[in-house]
């Protein structure tokens, strides 16, 4: 555990919390603006930084794109806390015989799930990873309880491969590459870029597919033989409290709220809805925010069985969302600054300087890897950062599919000694940050390199 104890202090010296990074990132991105900003000769600078600050922060399409990303988040929870999803984590829980299976079926599930939805992943793994750590416990089963829990937290390394990524679902959406622009690029120029990335160009593009899948078998080929070096016991787990179920007498229109016709209803239409509008981008593998949030919404409640317990459930739930509501705007301000000051223009003539074709993809990379460590939001990070990494790639001429992808793999590989998304798990399973991270690095450095060559061969 040395290694994990030297990075997690290493950490807390280094970097404080995520909301005081994106008040630091502001005041940094404010002061290289007004130093090095292209602002017209007798303009006042500072004035106009602070304009372009405060009119980033309340851009109203980012704001909805910050309201989408919670909503992935919170309905993704809210379909975990249902009673059929605890029935199959119980089914999942039930095959493990020794450490070796029971890391494997936490590593593999929680990639699984991942692929479909980051913020059910999230709870997901650690609900399963609680729950394998239970099973264990009861049957006197010898785990490794702490790699069961980095286990659990993979999710978070893959999901940006997945139909939640935060970067390739927004891009999909129409209009979304030129509103992203439009202050940062001259008009003329503007129409040259695509007007949206197609998921079918980035999530669902072959060598896409084909990295999820080494990513899966490998990730749970890795746990499997970390789990077989297990302590001779069964873990100890300590007490958490769970979402608990209230039982009241009902009365009147209280019944509506656990009525399952209610429910059921209201679930139909949104499936209905749901066909009706987005059957023709289904069919050609292009997905929204709000199409992936509007199925989840009517799955939730159907799962759920009851407008009361979904209810409750989007109550446990909403917590987990007040980094998005509160740190992106300030993001979306610094994405103000950068684009108004010139600062994106001088950055992507930086990359285009240095890169090529070849080249620009690994730089992004590595570059998406390090900012996620100040920016630990995916969405916060496009905002940030898509800008200046889609002007570049269209001057080097590298698809502006594969460049979102870099930059959606870089962000998602530094999750794994980037403490910020594991907070949940962490409270759930009752362990350390210091105790899942040295698992997490072993896995982190295999999803690193898995990246490089996928991107070396895209």
């Amino acid at each position: 555990m040395g290694l994990g104890n030297t990075v997690l202090t290493g950490f807390r010296r280094i970097l404080p919390s995520p909301f005081i990074i994106a008040l630091l990132l502001t005041g940094l991105t404010m002061v290289l603006a007004w130093a090095f900003g292209d602002y017209p000769s007798g303009a006042s600078s500072w004035k106009q930084v602070l304009r372009a600050w405060e009119s980033g922060v309340w851009n109203p399409g980012l704001l909805v794109f910050a309201y989408q990303m919670m909503l992935i988040l919170v309905l993704g929870h809210v379909v975990v806390l249902s009673k059929p999803m605890e029935r199959l984590m119980v089914r999942i829980t039930s095959l493990a015989r020794d450490g070796a299976s029971a890391a494997l079926l936490v590593a593999s599930a929680t990639v699984a799930v991942a692929f479909f939805n980051w913020g059910l992943a999230l709870i997901f793994g650690a609900i399963l990873a609680r729950k394998v750590g239970e099973h264990a416990q009861k049957n006197g089963i010898p785990i490794n309880y702490p790699l069961i829990g980095a286990c659990g937290y993979l999710g978070l390394m893959t999901c940006n491969g997945g139909i939640s990524s935060s970067a390739a679902i927004k891009a999909s959406e129409p209009g979304h590459i030129p509103l992203l622009l439009k202050d940062v690029v001259p008009q003329e120029v503007l129409a040259t870029f695509p007007s949206s990335i197609p998921t079918s160009q980035t999530i669902f593009f072959g060598s896409n597919l084909l990295l999820f899948a080494i990513l899966l078998v490998g990730l749970g080929t890795i746990a499997w033989y970390l789990g077989k070096k297990t302590p001779e016991r069964a873990p100890l787990l300590p007490e958490t409290d769970g979402m608990q179920e209230v039982e009241t007498e009902l009365q009147g229109a209280e019944r509506l709220d656990q009525s399952p016709w209610v429910a059921r209803i209201f679930a139909a239409v949104i499936f209905t809805a749901f066909i009706l509008q987005y059957t023709p981008r289904l069919l050609r593998f292009d997905l929204t925010p709000d199409m992936l949030n509007f199925f989840m919404l009517g799955l939730g409640v159907l799962l759920h069985g009851s407008i009361g317990r979904f209810g409750r459930a989007i109550g446990a739930a909403i917590g987990g969302t007040s980094g998005i509501l509160i740190q992106f705007p300030l993001y979306f301000g610094i994405m103000g600054i950068m684009a108004d000051s010139g600062l994106i223009q001088m950055v992507s003539d930086f990359f285009v300087a240095i890169g090529t074709p070849t080249s620009f993809p690994l730089y992004t990379f590595f570059s998406a890897g390090m900012v996620n460590l100040f920016i630990p939001s995916g969405g916060g990070q496009w905002a940030v950062q898509g800008p200046v990494i889609l002007q570049a790639a269209m001057d080097l001429g590298v698809s502006p599919a594969k460049a979102l992808m870099a930059l959606a793999y870089g962000d998602q590989l530094t999750n794994m000694m980037q403490p910020f998304w594991a907070l949940p798990l962490l409270g759930i399973t009752g362990l350390k940050a210091r105790e899942i991270l040295p698992y997490s690095l072993v896995f982190m450095v295999f999803g690193g390199v898995t990246f490089l060559l996928g991107l070396l061969f895209w």
